[in-house]
């Protein structure tokens, strides 16, 4: 079989572009023994895959040079040699970046596409929905009557962190994000009780101005600006999950300058990987899936059409272009 793979054909200085990607053809042989052969529907595009365009050591290995870039993906098993997935089976693997992949049957799950559509599995589903589930529930738990404020809300992340913490107990919830369709969407799609636009004024007075007795909860997708203003806003013994830092994946930004009040103030900044806490997703797809079904978690997805067009959809989620999760349909 003849199909398509995308490559890093070089390391990005800065903001990636078109040329430090290869849309190259390759070869597939017939699956060998334990092996299944998938068309993969979905992939998905995040933003920890800047990170992995560097030649630096980090809790994930670097992408290599001429190798197809992998990432959270969904597909149909068009051929199998194991007989524990047969042909036609929905499975989620960590092979995208390509329209088909030839892997091992051990490294794919099956999923079960009558408790949810097969994209739900690489976001509400996915790892972004346990991210943001660990983040309220573990990490920085949200307690009956806390504040809570949840930067980068719009996204994947952020979006059903927002919403869950809301489910375990939060009094208010407070979301920034850029643009007034995007907060517009916050409050009315998303059940947020305030939404700050970062873009129209000094982040922190807008903090103060909707939490002036303080939060008590933070959920960072952000970094930067955001931190600050949120580490001036947690009250004493506060709690912050330390998701993502997107402001600084293109290029290195400060660190907050009022970090000295994570002392006085007696914080908790607390970083999480969800390759930490795989073993969670029964419970939480378990918990999560029924919360799809009867429209209490709401999913907003931004989708770009075909394998060719996935180094845009990821320049865009770097930029912020996305509501909810972005996907790209193959």
């Amino acid at each position: 079989m003849i199909s398509r793979e995308i490559r890093l054909a070089s390391r990005p200085t800065g903001e990636p572009s078109q040329e430090n990607f290869e849309l190259a053809k390759v070869n597939l042989p017939e699956p060998a023994e334990g092996q299944i052969l998938v068309r993969n529907t979905w992939m998905s595009v995040d933003p920890y895959m800047r990170g992995r365009m560097d030649d630096a050591e980090s809790y994930i290995p670097p992408f290599q040079i001429g190798a197809p870039l992998e990432g959270s993906a969904v597909g149909e098993v068009i051929a199998s040699n194991d007989p524990g997935i047969p042909a036609g089976a929905t499975v989620t693997h960590f092979l995208g970046w390509r329209e088909h992949v030839l892997m091992d049957a051990a490294d794919a799950v099956v999923i079960d596409t009558a408790i949810a559509r097969p994209q739900d599995y690489l976001g509400a589903l996915g790892t972004t929905g346990l991210t943001a589930y660990l983040a309220v529930t573990e990490i920085a738990p949200v307690k009956e009557g806390n504040i809570v404020f949840v930067s980068g809300a719009a996204g994947a992340v952020g979006s059903v962190a927002g919403q869950l913490a809301r489910r375990f107990g939060a009094a208010k919830v407070i979301g920034s994000a850029g643009g007034p369709e995007k907060t517009r969407s916050l409050v009315e799609d998303f059940g947020f009780d305030v939404a700050i636009d970062y873009r129209t004024g000094a982040l922190a007075e807008q903090l103060a101005e909707h939490a002036p007795e303080g939060v008590d909860v933070y959920v960072d997708n952000v970094g930067g600006d955001h931190l600050e203003a949120a580490i001036d806003a947690l009250k004493v013994h506060g709690h912050a999950a330390l998701v993502g830092m997107i402001s600084g994946y293109n290029a290195p930004v400060p660190g907050p300058r009022n970090i000295y009040s994570a002392v006085t103030k007696r914080l908790t900044l607390r970083g999480v990987l969800v390759s930490d806490h795989l073993d969670r997703f029964p419970e939480y797809i378990g918990k999560a899936a029924g919360w799809l079904a009867d429209g209490t978690l709401h999913t907003e997805e931004t989708v770009v059409e075909g394998l060719e067009n996935a180094p845009e959809a990821f320049f865009g989620v770097l930029r912020g272009a996305n509501t909810g999760k972005m996907l790209v349909r193959l």
